[in-house]
Formats: structure tokens, C-alpha cells, sequence
């Protein structure tokens, strides 16, 4: 079979693939990756790249104009290499993630609170699941030749009053040699249990005293991001923290397209393969930074949501988005790093955080922990907004929970220019009230490239509250502006020219955008609506809301309210946490006690399924408006826009009066 040479630009990668292989698995495979969010069904059109040199077959949908045909561009997913072939990836469909490492970036949310974990360690909370001990012991003789095992558990007793103690079996294999290396100098690494009572493991046996060295890792794994934290155990300090797109973006966007491609010949190793790649190369980038010895690194905390855990674990997910929707497991036992995959030592465990349900996972457990709620007074709404999109409910005595079917669009999938808050992406935006010419701001103030989700919100709300668009998402016909244009047969605003843009195209907003932001808004809105009354409450009773999650912490809360994402209540109850699930894993790293209190929370939270809740369909048609049906919820965008009305009404009298 013959084989072809596929050079990818402006990476400079090549690989050989035989005759017929699809283009964007070469590029898998090349390790060059490609926005593809339907998972390679063709229908979203972002995995556009141009072939430069070369033949391939297919390529082409009703997401490629003639004229990009014409000039050389095709679909990777939908193309078949037929010879040698050079690929240039535009820059709208590559993948680009500094700018998930730009901690200092101004685009971060100013009003993000984390938890302050030098209050933790001042509350006498700092109690870490692993510990290490350096050990002098005494050297065997002919009087005192107890077995190596034997002497580590007798001093331990004797020193410290451990109790109860373990040895795991790859530690016993390793004793006799460490023993000797450093003269029976040595440094152990103990594993707490969570109650008192229950056995400690010795999980680690090393030369020399390495007490100073001891590091944990926290991990978020996102359906759209993956985060990690490499923690100073011994200090709590964050020693680094890198984050990466989930390159099992490229099998879809969404949890559900990946509960379908797992279910493909193969597909379940394929995703779990990819998610841990990322994984490793995360923890590569952070010993790398600080310069440790991975093999200091004790332990691993993973928080994910239902999916992404079961996908972690290479656990079948088949029956998750099937009714009855039971996930494989919602408690795991720690298990091995390295039986996961993971590039760490094999003395490593991994704490998983448990699940509720099959669409309210850990990383929402997490983000519980992390906020505090279930040990307060306060009445708090917790939401976690991203490429799915949670709702938690309760205090110290109750919690309830459940899932919305968001879709991807705050992510910027569904959008014909949606794309990931990347250099380029529009984050920010004006119009002029009589011109209706637009100011875009872009992620690095640079030319833009398409629209991310913040900016998505603040555009409809801007193109709403200047009457460029109805509380049906379309646009306003009779406006005097070429901005507002019809393309085979569907209206959109164009936010910019090509010769404005770095793809060469114009970026433009269209009414199915709209829609999917609409439908996208109206899940999350309808699904705390829906939770409410079914305990009873209003949005008046809630004493906090918590925002969380990579998009929530740059949601504009005046331009969310004014499309019915948020409810219209005082803006200072919100309070932004940032990546929850990422922090509550944090905090697990350094507080053994953690453990306990999140096997109590999955115990007492109350999930509801909202599919099979009477109440949510009729929810959610009322909220499928801008702001809602019901506009006497949003007082002050009524008010603003009677005050329009006016305004409107009093410049046609005017311009009546002028015309006489």
C-alpha cells in the first residue's frame, strides 16, 4: 500500500500515513492539532486548513464557500490523503494555549477570590494526606537481626507512636537495598488514613533525608481544559501550575460527542490515551519549571466531571447518557498513578473526587469544597459555567444539585465564528447607539480571528439594548446599515471586515449564533428556576451566588443579566471562585480531613434529573427570550427598555415635526 508524505505548516511536522487516511487523524497522529468540535462529522467547519501542495479527496460541505474551495481550503475531517501534501493550519483552527498560562493576564477576572491558604493553615486545618519521616536506624547485628520490615515498624512505634502500619508490597522489594544505600539513613513516606483508626500505609522508602522534598499534584479535568498545581506539601505553598486544551476536543466538543466516540471500535482507549498525553505533558511542564525529581511527587488528586473521570479511569461511559443515566461508580478507591498511565512514580495514588450523578461529577464536589458552602449559614447558589454547565443549591444542612444541557456555545462552539478565549478572540464590545458601528477588543488587542463566550454575551446584550436585535435574537430589518446583511438566506451583524481580520474573512454574528446562545442561556437560567421551586424557594432567598469555572469568572454581570443568563439581583451576592475544581482539589492535597467531609457531601446532596422534572420544559420555552417572557423578572431591563421606547417614539416625532 503506498504511503504518503503529509508536511503540516507553520509547525514544520511531518508524518507518513497510507493512502486514504483521513487528514485531521494525521494530524493526530503528528501530534498537530485542529479545532474539530462535531468530533469529525463535518458540520461545524473548524477544522478549515489549507493544502498548499498536493491532492486530497472530499473535503468540501455547505460549512466552505466556492470561493475557499477555489483558493485551496478543504475540512480536514472530511479529507482523504491521496498523495504528498503540504497543510498550512490557519490560525482560526489551531489550538492555542498560552494563553490558559497567562496568570498575570489583565484579562483575568478582578474580582476572583481564592481560598486564602494561609488562613487555612492558621485555622489548624494544614494536615496533609502524606507525610514523610527521615529515619536514622539502628544497624542490624547478630544480637538485634530482626527483618528489615520489622526494624521500619518497630522505630516508627517506638518514635513516633505510629500505629497500625502497612507496607506496601513494592516498598518491601525495595528495602533491602535502600537500607543499605545511605546506612540505614532513610526517609519514609507515610499515607494517612481518613479515620482515626484505620491503618497508615508506608508507601515510599528513599536514601538520605528528602522530608524537604515532598510534592503533591492537583488536577482539573475538563471537558475543554485540563489544569494541574504542583503543591509544596510540606508548606502549601504552589510551586507551579500549567494548564492545556483537552485535546479530546478534536473526538467533540461536548461530553455527549464524546460519549459517542467512545462507544466507536476503539474509541474508548483512544480518548483515554489522549487525556492522559495531556496529563503527563502538564506534570512534565511543572517539575520541569521548579526543577524537582518527579519522583518526589507523593501524591495525585483528580477532580472531573462524570465523563471525564470514567474516560481518566478507561471505564465504559455508554450507559451514562442512557435513561436511566447511571454512571459505572460514584465512589473510587485511590488508585495507582501508574496504572492510569501516569509518568510519576509507582509509590503515587490518585484520589479521585466522587461523583453525584452522571452529569454532576467530581469536579463539582470539588467546587463545593472549595467554596465553603456546605459548612455555612448562608443560603448559596453555587454554578459552575463552562462547556457543561452545574447548579449546587444549600448550606451547612442540605444540599441539592443538578445538570444543564448548556451545549458548547460559552465555550464558543455552535458559533460560526465561536472560538476558545485565545489571542484574537473578541472578548469585549460596543456599538454606536446611531451609526451601529461597532468597537471590538480582543484577547491580546489584536486583530481578531472570531468571538469567544464572554464575548458573545456582551455583544447580544450591546446589539439588544440598542434595538439591533428584538427579544426573538433577530436582527432588526429596517435599520439603515450595512452591517446588518443577509447571506444565503440567513441575517447576520458584521462585527468586522476581512481586511480587519487576521483570517481574511469577515467575522460576523449570525441569528443561528444567536439561537445557540439563547438555547445555550435559557438551560442555565431555566434549570435554577426549576431547582428552586422544587425546594421551594425564589431567587430572593438565596444569601450568595457563586460563580466558578474558567468562563464564569469572566462573565459581565450587567451583560448577562440584560439577556436573562443571570437572574437581575443585587450585584454584590456574586462572588467569582475561579476554577473551583481545581482548588477543591488543592485543598484535598492538604487536608487529610477533606476526605471524610466529601464522602458526607455526596451522602446528603439531592440530584434532579431536570429531563424528567415536570416543571423544566415549561421553564425553559419562557426563558428561550431576551431577557425572558416574563420581563417583570428583570425590572431594570424593563426600565431600560421602556426608556428606549421613548427615546425611539420622541426622535420619530421629531423627525416628523422637522419633515413638516
Amino acid at each position: 500500500m503506498s504511503k504518503y508524505k503529509v508536511l503540516f505548516l507553520p509547525h514544520n511536522k511531518e508524518i507518513f500515513v497510507k493512502d486514504g487516511e483521513n487528514l485531521i487523524r494525521a494530524a493526530m497522529k503528528a501530534g498537530v492539532h485542529i479545532n474539530a468540535s462535531c468530533g469529525g462529522e463535518g458540520v461545524c467547519g473548524k477544522c478549515r486548513v489549507l493544502i498548499e501542495d498536493g491532492n486530497v479527496e472530499g473535503g468540501t460541505s455547505e460549512k466552505l464557500s466556492r470561493e475557499d474551495y477555489a483558493a485551496g481550503y478543504r475540512q480536514a475531517c472530511l479529507s482523504s490523503v491521496k498523495s504528498d501534501i503540504v497543510v498550512r493550519i490557519p490560525v482560526e483552527s489551531a489550538i492555542d494555549a498560552s494563553v490558559l498560562n497567562a496568570w498575570s493576564s489583565p484579562r483575568r477576572a478582578a474580582g476572583v477570590r481564592e481560598v486564602n491558604f494561609e488562613q487555612f493553615k492558621e485555622d489548624g486545618r494544614f494536615l496533609p494526606p502524606v507525610e514523610k519521616k527521615y529515619l536514622e536506624l539502628p544497624k542490624p547485628t547478630a544480637k538485634d537481626n530482626l527483618p528489615d520490615v520489622a526494624r521500619l515498624i518497630s522505630y516508627l512505634k517506638r518514635k513516633y507512636n505510629e500505629q497500625r502500619l502497612v507496607v506496601d508490597l513494592p516498598v518491601i522489594r525495595k528495602i533491602p537495598d535502600i537500607f543499605r544505600e545511605d546506612n540505614f539513613n532513610i526517609t519514609v513516606t507515610l499515607a494517612r488514613p481518613v479515620q482515626i483508626g484505620r491503618k497508615t500505609h508506608i508507601i515510599n522508602i528513599q536514601p538520605e533525608d528528602l522530608t524537604g522534598k515532598n510534592y503533591a499534584i492537583a488536577l482539573d479535568i475538563g471537558t475543554t481544559t485540563i489544569y494541574g498545581r504542583l503543591i509544596d506539601v510540606n508548606t502549601g505553598n504552589i510551586m507551579a501550575r500549567y494548564g492545556d486544551f483537552n485535546r479530546q476536543i478534536s473526538y467533540g466538543e461536548d461530553v455527549i460527542a464524546r460519549l459517542v466516540y467512545a462507544e466507536k471500535p476503539e474509541g474508548l482507549e483512544r480518548l483515554h490515551d489522549v487525556v492522559v498525553e495531556i496529563v503527563n505533558h502538564i506534570i512534565q511542564k511543572m517539575v520541569q519549571e521548579v526543577e524537582i525529581d518527579p519522583e518526589q511527587i507523593s501524591a495525585i488528586v483528580l477532580a472531573g466531571n462524570t465523563t471525564m473521570t470514567q474516560l481518566m479511569l478507561k471505564i465504559n461511559p455508554k450507559y451514562i447518557r442512557r435513561s436511566p443515566y447511571v454512571p459505572a461508580s460514584a465512589l473510587y478507591p485511590p488508585i495507582k498513578a501508574v496504572d492510569l498511565d501516569m509518568a510519576v512514580g509507582d509509590h503515587v495514588s490518585t484520589l479521585i473526587f466522587p461523583a453525584i450523578s452522571s452529569y454532576v461529577g467530581g469536579d463539582i464536589v470539588a467546587g463545593v469544597i472549595a467554596s465553603g458552602m456546605y459548612n455555612a449559614e448562608k443560603l448559596t447558589l453555587y454554578m459552575d459555567i463552562g462547556t457543561n454547565a452545574e447548579i449546587v443549591i444549600g448550606n451547612k444542612d442540605w444540599l441539592v444539585c443538578a445538570a444543564c444541557s448548556a451545549g458548547p456555545a460559552f465555550e464558543g462552539g455552535g458559533i460560526k465564528f465561536g472560538m476558545r478565549a485565545i489571542e484574537g478572540a473578541i472578548e469585549d464590545f460596543s456599538i454606536d447607539p446611531f451609526t451601529l458601528e461597532p468597537m471590538n477588543i480582543t484577547v491580546g488587542n489584536v486583530r481578531p480571528k472570531g468571538i469567544c463566550g464572554s464575548g458573545l454575551i456582551i455583544i447580544v446584550a450591546s446589539l439588544f439594548e440598542t434595538g439591533v436585535l428584538d427579544n426573538l435574537g433577530k436582527f432588526n430589518r429596517e435599520l439603515n446599515t450595512n452591517r446588518i446583511r443577509e447571506q444565503d438566506g440567513i441575517y447576520e451583524y458584521v462585527l468586522a471586515w476581512a481586511d480587519e481580520t487576521r483570517i481574511d474573512r469577515d467575522i460576523v454574528l449570525t441569528e443561528p449564533d444567536i439561537d445557540n446562545l439563547i438555547r445555550a442561556k435559557g438551560a442555565l437560567y431555566s434549570g435554577c428556576m426549576t431547582l428552586l421551586e422544587e425546594i421551594g424557594i425564589g431567587f430572593h432567598d438565596i444569601d450568595r451566588i457563586v460563580l466558578a469555572g474558567g468562563f464564569g469568572s469572566y462573565i459581565d454581570l450587567e451583560k448577562a443579566m440584560t439577556i436573562g443568563l443571570l437572574p437581575e439581583i443585587d450585584p454584590d451576592k456574586f462572588t467569582y471562585i475561579g476554577n473551583g475544581s481545581l482548588i477543591g482539589a488543592t485543598i484535598c492535597c492538604l487536608a487529610n480531613h477533606i476526605r471524610k467531609d466529601i464522602v458526607e457531601i455526596t451522602r446528603k446532596m439531592t440530584n434532579f434529573e431536570l429531563s424528567e422534572t415536570a416543571s423544566y420544559m415549561n421553564n425553559y420555552m419562557a426563558s428561550l427570550f431576551l431577557p425572558h417572557t416574563d420581563i417583570s423578572k428583570f425590572p431594570k431591563m424593563k426600565q431600560r427598555l421602556e426608556a428606549r421606547k421613548l427615546v425611539k417614539s420622541g426622535l420619530n416625532g421629531s423627525r416628523l415635526k422637522n419633515h413638516r
